[in-house]
């Protein structure tokens, strides 16, 4: 069975990286949900990344703001695939420092990153990488879509009566 770990700065990240870690057991994925900072506790952060995979672990989603640089230097050190979240802090600058900080990221270090607050983008394309290989997952994202085409559907049904 695959497990995402979900992963922020601070507990001021969990109202908006709750949505991650809904949406995956949603799609009955093991989510494994810590706090982790870059640079609060650095050493938490270089054990968690460069262990992660040998966890169990299929995607790392880690949330972060102001600076934000708890995704890059995840992705840094872990083989695994990692999604940025950024998020919008109370010492952000509009969340831009948070998005650019996860956005801009060296060669060789691929952060994938949704929207500022994004996180049940975050959630639904760990599982999309998730369901690539696991046919199981990969039906649940299936119905999931086909619930949004239909809410759409109903939704211009409503506007036109």
């Amino acid at each position: 069975m695959s497990k995402v770990a979900v992963i922020m700065g601070s507990t001021s990240d969990l109202p908006i990286m709750q949505e991650a870690i809904d949406i995956l057991k949603g799609f009955d994925i093991e989510v494994e949900v810590d706090i982790v900072s870059a640079h609060r506790t650095p050493e938490k952060m270089f054990e968690f990344g460069k262990t992660a995979h040998e966890k169990g672990i299929s995607v790392i989603i880690a949330g972060a703001g102001g600076a934000a640089h708890l995704p890059g230097m995840v992705a840094s050190l872990s083989p695994l695939p990692v999604i940025g979240v950024p998020v919008k802090s109370r010492n952000s600058i509009n969340g831009w420092d948070s998005v650019l900080s996860i956005l801009q990221m060296p060669g060789g270090v691929p952060v994938a990153t949704v929207a500022l607050d994004g996180a049940k983008n975050a959630g639904i394309l760990a599982a999309q990488i998730i369901g690539s290989s696991d046919k199981c997952v990969l039906d649940k994202i299936l119905v999931y879509k086909q619930g949004l085409k239909e809410k759409v559907i109903k939704g211009a049904e409503e506007v036109k009566s």
